[in-house]
């Protein structure tokens, strides 16, 4: 009972699998993410699509292959899960290369990507104010995300909405550098709110610097200029008698 049981256990597993295209695996057993390219495809027939995207339709695996050929492009097998596999065909060195490059791109954007953090009284006083606000101005000027903290101590997490009406204030205060890219929510004891620089607030910052430079360029060429005509004026002599 016990080894039929298990045989027929193993036949239906099979089974199951029949009809099912496993994906090739690596020697540790990872799916392998790498398309099947060329030669590597082994089915009798695709659904073939264009360099430009255009629709060729149901061909031979023979005649595909003949085709990217004669395009000097590669056979790339783009959904291997469909019915048939569709293929494309491209220059598939250029694909990864660029691939790479987005990539390698978006990870040197997400490292940039640098988060402040402000910290707030519920009562805070005028003078503090306007400093913290200062703060969160020069951090948005300088391309970073904010990340605003009121705290509440005591009897004050009873006025939450005191918390809100601060940290809108802040938010309307600044609106002309960032953007709220996250709403005050409640955390504990603290209410959270998070500011993002506009996407061209450093580049506003950095025209407004080079035309600052700019300007005292031009102011100390005018003031050199100016020196150097009163030298060239001649001295005026005395009248003789």
């Amino acid at each position: 009972m016990g080894p039929v049981s298990r045989c027929s256990r193993g036949l239906t597993s099979v089974g199951a699998r029949v009809g099912q295209r496993l994906l090739p695996r690596s020697s540790r057993g990872e799916a392998i993410t790498e398309p099947r390219i060329n030669d590597r495809i082994r089915v009798p027939e695709v659904r073939l699509v264009g360099p430009e995207g255009e629709q060729v339709g149901i061909v031979s695996i023979g005649e595909a292959l003949r085709l990217a050929q004669d395009s000097e492009l590669d056979l790339v097998e783009v959904a291997p899960m469909a019915r048939p596999p569709v293929a494309k065909l491209m220059d598939y060195g250029k694909f990864k290369y660029e691939a790479a490059q987005k990539a390698r791109e978006s990870r040197r954007n997400q490292a940039l990507t640098v988060i402040k953090e402000m910290r707030l009284r519920l009562k805070i006083d005028p003078h503090d104010y306007e400093t913290k606000k200062g703060h969160v101005e020069r951090f948005l000027k300088g391309g970073d995300k904010v990340k605003i903290t009121v705290m509440f101590r005591g009897r004050e997490q009873s006025r939450p909405e005191m918390g809100y009406r601060l940290l809108q204030r802040l938010a309307a205060d600044v609106t002309e550098l960032g953007v709220v890219e996250s709403n005050p929510k409640q955390d504990g004891r603290n209410m959270v709110m998070v500011i993002a620089p506009h996407k061209n607030a450093q580049a506003l910052q950095q025209q407004a610097q080079a035309a600052a430079q700019s300007a005292q360029a031009q102011a100390a060429a005018q003031s050199a200029k100016a020196r150097a005509e009163n030298d060239e004026k001649p001295e005026e002599q005395a009248p003789t008698a």
